[in-house]
Formats: C-alpha cells, sequence, structure tokens
C-alpha cells in the first residue's frame, strides 16, 4: 500500500480552471498532492473538438499525460437541460459565445429558459473524469446529478451556472448550499468518489 495514503506521485488536473481544482483539491483532502496547469508553464492548448464529454476528457487526459510525467486526471462536463433538448451540453463553458464567460452563459441560459414552466425546468450536471499516464487512457468514470433550472439566481458560491442549479431534494442552488453540501452531492463529487475507489484498488492511495 501507498505509505500515508498519499500518491506515490501528485496527481495532475488537466484543467487551467482554478475553481475546478479547488473543488477537486477539497475533495481529495492531504490523500494526495494535486497540480494543474498553473504548476507548468509550457502546458499547450487542448481543443475540446470531441462531441461527447468522455471524448473531450479523454482528448485532455491523453495529450496532457503524453507531456508530464505523473498521473494525469482530465474532466469534461456541463449541464443538461430537458427544456433544451439537452443543450447546452459539451458547450456549456461556451454556451454565452465566449469561452469561459460565466455571466454570458447564465444570461443566455436565463434568456432561453424564459417562460419554461417550473414542472418542465428539469435538468442534470454530467461529469466525466479520465485517467490517463504516458498518452494512454487507464479508465473513465462518470457522475451525474439531477435537479432544475432557476428562475432566479441564488447564492455567491460555486462557480458557472451553480446559482441557477438546485439539485433534487433541495430549493437552493448549489452556489447557497456551500462547497461541502455541494461536494457530497455533484457531478463532479460522484465522478471522483469513483476516481478514488479506482486509485485505493491500484493500491495507489490507502482508504482513510
Amino acid at each position: 500500500m501507498a505509505e500515508s495514503g498519499a500518491l506515490n506521485f501528485p496527481l495532475i488536473i488537466a484543467t487551467r480552471n482554478a475553481h475546478k481544482t479547488m473543488e477537486i483539491r477539497q475533495m481529495l483532502g492531504d490523500r494526495c498532492t494535486v497540480l494543474d496547469a498553473s504548476d507548468f508553464p509550457d502546458w499547450p492548448e487542448v481543443a475540446e473538438t470531441g462531441t461527447t464529454f468522455l471524448e473531450n476528457a479523454t482528448l485532455k487526459a491523453e495529450t496532457i499525460s503524453a507531456r508530464v510525467s505523473g498521473l494525469v486526471l482530465a474532466d469534461d462536463s456541463g449541464l443538461m437541460v430537458d427544456a433544451l433538448h439537452g443543450a447546452p451540453g459539451v458547450y456549456s463553458s461556451s454556451y454565452g459565445g465566449q469561452g469561459g464567460n460565466h455571466a454570458l452563459n447564465n444570461q443566455k441560459l436565463l434568456a432561453e429558459m424564459r417562460g419554461v414552466a417550473t414542472e418542465n425546468r428539469t435538468a442534470r450536471f454530467v461529469c466525466t473524469m479520465v485517467l490517463a499516464r504516458e498518452g494512454k487512457s487507464l479508465a473513465h468514470f462518470c457522475g451525474e446529478v439531477a435537479g432544475r433550472i432557476l428562475s432566479v439566481p441564488g447564492g455567491a458560491d460555486g462557480f458557472g451556472y451553480d446559482p441557477f442549479f438546485a439539485p433534487t431534494g433541495y430549493d437552493r442552488s448549489f452556489a447557497e448550499l456551500g462547497s461541502e453540501v455541494k461536494n457530497t452531492l455533484s457531478h463532479r463529487g460522484r465522478a471522483l468518489a469513483k476516481v478514488i475507489a479506482w486509485l485505493e484498488h491500484q493500491s495507489l492511495i490507502s482508504s482513510p
């Protein structure tokens, strides 16, 4: 078993999204060292040309793992709204016309959902994670959480569509529930739990 519950090498998250890294670091705690693009100044841009979450996560994981030493974890995630026929889906990050602009994305979502009745505002967050090393995928994991789109945003915590998404069983948005609650419910948290189980099975980390 790995000593003291730590990875024998860092877990490298294939992202420039500091919010995403922070969530993953919170969920892993001190069980391993978490790095991301900020630790690698020559990190290449990876075009997310896939049409599915798995394709995009695989592209990122394999491309980055071919250039750095260690185990790389990449994810692709998004919001799928039933009334919008699954949109924004894999285009969640650029839904408003500018990649990574959360304000524009939320403005468009709100506009598209205008007039949609409460009972028809169902949606789900989806996350697919891929582990890779030396340019080759090792395993992939999926997590989902169902909920609904709020007509009025709530909360200042979280990022992305969090202020507009209330998970099933809650009247408050992810941004209102806070990171501790969100991480136990979220699509990313559920996918990462499967990653952790895989790492434990491979004896890369020990059980808490």
